[in-house]
């Protein structure tokens, strides 16, 4: 028993070690920050909200190199302290001090878990999402940041974000399952039989990160959760979950769900909107796709129902997993359970 708790132990930590690791790389950064629609919608949201980060303290949770910190700056905060647990922390410092803004940029090593800040703050900024939204679990620290250092009332920087979901036609896996029944044209060898065992392996349950194009969604998304971050806890993080229903555009074969999210900044004018969305510009977070184990048929105006819950992988916390129930026209319900491959299982 003791050898299970403290195998348990460990593998929390090195999860954490893992998570933390895989941002010490320029490569992600790049991807990020090259990342147009996300890095300019943040500028443009942090330069909006002046009146409220004007003269006050600013806590950046996960601040990576620094930019939303240098954005707070620009938009006049007195003080930002800038929290970041992985070793890119260095490269925020030396970036800081290049833009000559050390004397208002408190760059900190450590997770906002652990970290002491010498007075609470009036905004948090942070960007938190991972693929599906809540891979990667980074919004726990945000909330553990509003709850122990965030004045009542103080601004959250996104404030709130939404998960949508939407029947899609992949005609890359039709393709690829049809090739095995192409083979005898150009080879004389039927390998059609081949064609069970490859939709197995491609149609798994993996939560697969792709571009999905607007031609392949098969009808008007579907809201099916939303969290707003004033109020969210970490409890009801554990299961994020609501219904759905949609009605296909046309004829088609649905082979997979997609699942994306949008978060939105509170704004004097309006509020602004950061979508990951197949409708809008492509951004580094692409879309969740959840691959059925069979396709099947729809027509116009199909009834797409179901329920969607998503959670904290047992076996790594930081892994979201998504369990999809879902019934398609008037074919039986199903059910299927999708996760992202897990890190912490790798040498």
């Amino acid at each position: 028993m003791s050898h299970g708790v403290k195998k348990r132990k460990l593998d929390k930590s090195r999860q954490d070690r893992l998570y933390f690791d895989s941002y010490s790389d320029v490569t992600i950064h790049e991807e990020m920050i090259a990342d147009h629609e996300r890095t300019n919608t943040y500028r443009t949201a942090i330069l909006r909200n002046g009146e409220s980060i004007r003269g006050k303290v600013v806590l950046d949770v996960g601040a990576g190199t620094g930019v939303l910190s240098m954005f707070c700056v620009q938009a006049g905060a007195r003080k930002v302290y800038a929290v970041e647990a992985c070793s890119i922390a260095e490269q925020a410092m030396k970036i800081v001090r290049h833009n000559h803004m050390e004397d208002r940029v408190e760059v900190i090593r450590g997770t906002v878990e652990t970290v002491d800040l010498p007075e609470t703050v009036d905004v948090i900024v942070s960007e938190w999402m991972g693929y599906a939204l809540l891979h990667e679990s980074m919004l726990n620290s945000v909330l553990y940041a509003r709850d122990k250092w965030l004045k009542p009332g103080g601004l959250i920087l996104p404030s709130r974000a939404e998960l949508y979901i939407a029947p899609i036609s992949d005609p890359v896996v039709e393709d690829r399952l049809h090739f095995w029944f192409a083979v005898k044209d150009q080879y004389g060898i039927d390998m059609s039989c081949m064609s069970d065992f490859a939709r197995r392996c491609i149609m798994n349950s993996d939560i697969t990160v792709n571009t999905v194009t607007v031609e392949d969604v098969l009808s008007h998304p579907a809201r099916f959760a939303e969290l707003d971050l004033g109020s969210v806890t970490v409890d009801e993080l554990r299961a994020v979950k609501g219904h759905f229903r949609c009605e296909s555009f046309g004829s088609a074969a649905v082979n997979a769900f997609c699942v994306w999210f949008t978060v939105t900044f509170p704004c004097p004018d309006k509020p602004l909107v950061l979508s990951t969305s197949p409708f809008k510009p492509e951004t580094h977070w692409k879309q969740a796709v959840l691959y059925l184990d069979a396709p099947v048929d729809v027509m116009q105006d199909t009834p797409v129902t179901g329920e969607v819950r998503m959670y904290p992988s047992e076996d790594s916390a930081r892994h979201v997993c998504i369990h999809l129930d879902f019934t398609i026209g008037q074919n039986k319900r199903q059910a299927k359970t999708f996760s992202i491959p897990d890190w912490s299982s790798e040498s």
